[in-house]
């Protein structure tokens, strides 16, 4: 019998703590700065400088989560079946936590034991472990930390489905997964769609990202004998050879010691695999239909700082690695989605069994022809495209009960379609409704509906940035007619200015949304104009204006801090630290800041007590090099005192080559798959 229940899940969590009330105008680097293989594809080279966001707009950073672990309850949907039993975490990107194998009692992913939150998201907050969805931009999914809409579906001869859906913002498209165990299977079946409502064109990207674990004899195996390595050559995508590089066969994660993204080159024709498997050859394996072209390997590696990431993400002893299924041959790459168009694949998980003798083999073609045959006796590619096309009985089936309620966005868009007077593009199966409109849309809905834009309480920031033309031509309409607006929807003007490249513009409308009403918000975001522009005292003036106006907010007590140390003005933050609360000043990215200042104005015994603490930098960025950085300016700053010689380029060249970073502190990632 197959069903599917609503249950709490407990463990050791994190808080995940507030959104970031600033909007992130900071600006994205679009440009890939890699060499590529002489033979890469016209294809993939186009799809490589094609589609890259400039910024985080309309999503705001969720980077308010600490390090605390504390039991707390997780709301999870449970799928299973006679075979299977399949965990969604429904209030964080509805991600496939669990996937047990009940004959054997054996778990196929990599279950992380904690909830433990670190910025390695585009929105900064991520955590580890599971299947997670990604889609929309590269630098996984805006929904990761995020709830969607989950509800249940009939599937044919009564099949519960769990249907996780939400509407994405950067390329303004719904996407649906229907997840669901037959009675008798024994692989998961999860099926996507993705809709392009739009007269237009958009780029897109899809990834599914599986945690196995990494143990010493695991092998990852998928048909192919050629693939893409970023990380085996400093700065370059290399063409390798699969499954050994340089004496090293990265088929086996463990034998890996730096950093590595490797994407296998599947011919054409091909079915899609991938399976993650132990010494006795068992383990995971994801197949789908050959929509999802693209296969990849992603190892932390056993140097220092992929072990320091592996326990910075779980505790000890809980290493992980990724396998991951997409649309495209490589991750740096987007496809041209074109307008009204509709894309959809059936993916497939489940335990296969091998001969572990020609899993571990020597004969990598054998090893792979062998494995496929698995796969095949598991579940065929005819079979796979037979439920495919099942699914379509059901694809825009209206749930039956709802689970979850998601963003607004959905209905804003829904509601644009109809001010519009557009038929409606959108499935019968996803309900965007009414009852998912919040303080963060109800703006744009008055906007739409009546004309005008609420102004708002000018002590609070505003919410719901949106960058969509559409509104911001009713925007621009509606504060001509009133002739000056008011200071919220110039503020908001702003954003979408911004958004489109007009940063003077964007520059106006601020100072019109401040001489509406005095802000920190408006004059936050003219600080960061006047950094753009190279005016570092001017910058530094303002974000100290609006920090002291606002000196809760968290967010900007750090950009004030930077903006400070880049305008050579260490003193004034550190005397500004000395006003903060006991709270904020324990921060750690707010200790790194003092210790930086400090290292600047002389002041070692405070850098060297930054260390000593064992101070934990919670939203430390992957490739982020603060700590080591501060740490070989300290040891050099302090051997130019002892021995009173330059602190020079050569000193400090010497530091790095002769004084060692403790371990606690080294999360560098370097490159080169076997050194």
């Amino acid at each position: 019998m197959s069903e599917i229940r609503i249950e709490s899940l407990t463990m050791p969590a994190a808080k995940l703590g507030p959104e970031n009330p600033l909007p992130p105008l900071e600006r994205l680097k679009t440009d890939l700065s890699i060499n590529f293989p002489p033979d890469l594809p016209d294809e993939m080279v186009e799809n490589m400088g094609y589609g890259r966001i400039t910024n985080l707009l309309p999503y705001s950073f969720q980077d308010g989560f600490d390090r605390h672990l504390e039991d707390t309850a997780f709301k999870v949907a449970v799928l299973e079946n006679e075979f299977l039993r399949a965990t969604f975490l429904l209030e964080f990107g509805g991600r496939l936590w669990s996937l047990v194998h009940k004959p054997t009692g054996r778990e196929l992913l990599a279950v992380n034991p904690v909830f433990q939150l670190a910025n390695l998201a585009v929105r900064k907050a991520w955590f580890s472990g599971g299947v997670e969805w990604n889609i929309g931009t590269i630098g996984h999914s805006p929904f990761t930390c995020s709830p969607l809409f989950a509800c249940r579906v009939e599937g044919f001869d009564g099949t519960p489905v769990l249907r996780l859906y939400e509407w994405e913002r950067f390329r303004e498209v719904p996407f649906q997964i229907d997840a669901y165990l037959p009675e008798t299977s024994q692989v998961l079946f999860i099926q996507v769609r993705i809709q392009n409502p739009n007269e237009w064109d958009v780029p897109m990207y899809w990834w599914s990202n599986i945690a196995v674990p990494e143990t010493s004899d695991t092998r990852v195996l998928v048909p192919a004998e050629s693939a893409y390595c970023l990380g085996c050559e400093p700065g370059e995508l290399t063409r390798v050879p699969v499954p050994e590089y340089k004496g090293v066969d990265y088929t086996y994660a463990s034998s890996v010691i730096q950093a590595a993204d490797i994407f296998f080159d599947l011919p054409d024709g091909q079915i899609p695999w991938i399976a993650a498997l132990d010494g006795e050859g068992v383990g995971l394996v994801q197949v789908s239909t050959s929509q999802m072209k693209g296969r990849k390997l992603w190892v932390w590696g056993q140097g220092t700082g992929g072990r320091n990431w592996q326990k910075f993400l779980s505790p000890h002893g809980h290493g992980y690695i990724e396998i991951q299924a997409g649309l495209t041959r490589t991750q740096l790459e987007h496809l041209p989605m074109p307008a009204s168009e509709t894309w959809s694949w059936v993916e497939a998980y489940g335990l296969l069994s091998a001969d572990p003798d020609i899993v571990h083999g020597l004969d990598w073609r054998r090893a792979c022809q062998h494995v496929e045959k698995k796969v095949g006796d598991l579940i065929s590619a005819d079979e796979l495209t037979a439920e495919h096309q099942r699914w379509s009985g059901f694809v825009d089936a209206k749930p039956v009960e709802n689970y979850q309620i998601g963003s607004g966005w959905g209905a804003l868009a829904r509601h644009l379609q109809e001010a519009n007077s557009q038929t409606n593009r959108l499935s019968s199966g996803l309900s965007f409704g009414d009852d998912s409109i919040s303080e963060e849309q109800a703006p744009w809905i008055s906007l739409l509906d009546k004309g005008s834009f609420p102004e708002g309480n000018p002590r609070y920031p505003p919410a719901g940035f949106v960058v969509i033309p559409k509104l911001g031509a009713l925007l621009e309409q509606a504060s001509e007619e009133d002739g000056f607006g008011n200071w919220m929807a110039w503020y908001h003007l702003g954003l979408i200015r911004y958004h489109a490249g007009d940063r003077a513009g964007a520059k106006q409308a601020w100072q019109k949304s401040l001489a509406q009403a005095w802000t920190p918000w408006a004059v936050r975001n003219l600080a960061y104009i006047a950094r753009f522009e190279g005016d570092l005292d001017q910058a530094a003036d303002l974000i100290l204006e609006a920090h002291r106006a606002a000196p809760e907010i968290l967010p900007l007590a750090v950009e004030c801090g930077r903006y400070m140390i880049e305008s050579n003005r260490p003193k004034d933050w550190l005397d500004l630290v000395k006003e903060m609360s006991a709270s904020q000043r324990s921060n750690g990215r707010i200790r790194l800041l003092e210790a930086q200042a400090s290292l600047l104005v002389g002041d070692l015994e405070t850098v060297k007590r930054f260390f000593k603490d064992g101070v934990i930098v919670a939203d430390l960025r992957e490739g982020e090099g603060s700590l080591t950085d501060l740490w070989f300016d300290f040891q050099a700053k302090r051997v130019s005192i002892a021995e009173d010689i330059p602190l020079d380029e050569d000193l400090i060249r010497k530091i790095k080559e002769n004084v060692p970073v403790p371990e606690s502190i080294d999360f560098r990632l370097k490159s080169g798959i076997g050194v």
